[in-house]
Formats: structure tokens, C-alpha cells, sequence
């Protein structure tokens, strides 16, 4: 059996930044609560703050601000600008980058949708 790739070293590094494996490089791109429900929102089509505002009614503004903020700045989106003065437009997209992770925003989606059939419900409020 060969050896995976993920076991060839104790440590990876990207971006200048080490990692004890690639699943915890990972993690750092699309971990915590908000950055793939982002990323999720944005698969379909490029989107304005507000429209992912209303579509995660419970992140607060600060929060979804800094989330874009370290999404953008690790590569997975991208935010165009529109005009000078205010009001500007801003339009947040995935990059191709951030398009590598469908698959895995698909299996955490398809997983959540399991537990909830097998032991919650779903819930329009």
C-alpha cells in the first residue's frame, strides 16, 4: 500500500503559515460557523453584503464582515467595487480557488441534511 500524501511530512506550510496536516489547512480556509455558509451562498451566484445578510439572518454584521474579509484575503472570494462616491456597489464571488471547495460544501450540506431528517426537523420561521 503506498503512503498518502497528507503522511509524507509531520508539518505543511502555505502561505507562510505551518499546519500539523492538510486537513487542519483546511479547516483554517472554511472552518467555524460562518465561513462555508458563505462560501455555500455564493456557489450559485455572485452576491451583495445585504443579500448574504438576509439569507444568514443570525450573523451578526461584524462578524460576516470579518469572515469576508479573511476569505478574501485567503484567496476563496473575490470583492469587485463599482463606482467612486457612496452609495457603491460591492459584489462578492467565489474565485476559482474558491470554487475547489463545491465538493466539500456539498458533503457537509447532504451530511447536515441526514442528520436533520434522521433526528430533527426543519424549521420555517
Amino acid at each position: 500500500m503506498a503512503i498518502k500524501i497528507e503522511c509524507l511530512s509531520n508539518y505543511v506550510r502555505v502561505r507562510d503559515k505551518v499546519y500539523p496536516c492538510t486537513t487542519s489547512l483546511v479547516m483554517d480556509l472554511i472552518g467555524g460557523k460562518w465561513k462555508a455558509s458563505i462560501l455555500y451562498h455564493l456557489q450559485a451566484s455572485e452576491k451583495r453584503y445585504n443579500e448574504l445578510r438576509k439569507e444568514m439572518p443570525s450573523v451578526t454584521e461584524m462578524t460576516l464582515s470579518l469572515q469576508l474579509k479573511q476569505l478574501e484575503k485567503d484567496g476563496l472570494i473575490k470583492r469587485e467595487v463599482y463606482g467612486d462616491k457612496p452609495p457603491i456597489k460591492v459584489i462578492y464571488s467565489l474565485t476559482d480557488f474558491g470554487r475547489r471547495f463545491i465538493p466539500v460544501l456539498d458533503a457537509i450540506t447532504n451530511c447536515g441534511n441526514q442528520i436533520v431528517v434522521d433526528q430533527g426537523e426543519f424549521v420555517v420561521i
